[in-house]
């Protein structure tokens, strides 16, 4: 099974979503952790996920 980066994205939103209703405290963490891997991966870091 190959991930790339359009089925990489719904899933890490899924797992932040979960843990968000589980730990609502860790909100600000898993936001910031989000944005910053949606960002490297839209910038092409991860090439070898694509």
């Amino acid at each position: 099974m190959t991930i790339t980066i359009a089925k990489l994205q719904p899933i890490l939103a899924i797992a932040a979503g979960v843990l968000i209703l589980l730990r609502p405290q860790l909100l600000h963490y898993i936001v910031a952790a989000y944005l910053i891997l949606v960002g490297v991966i839209g910038l092409g870091l991860f090439r070898a996920l694509s």
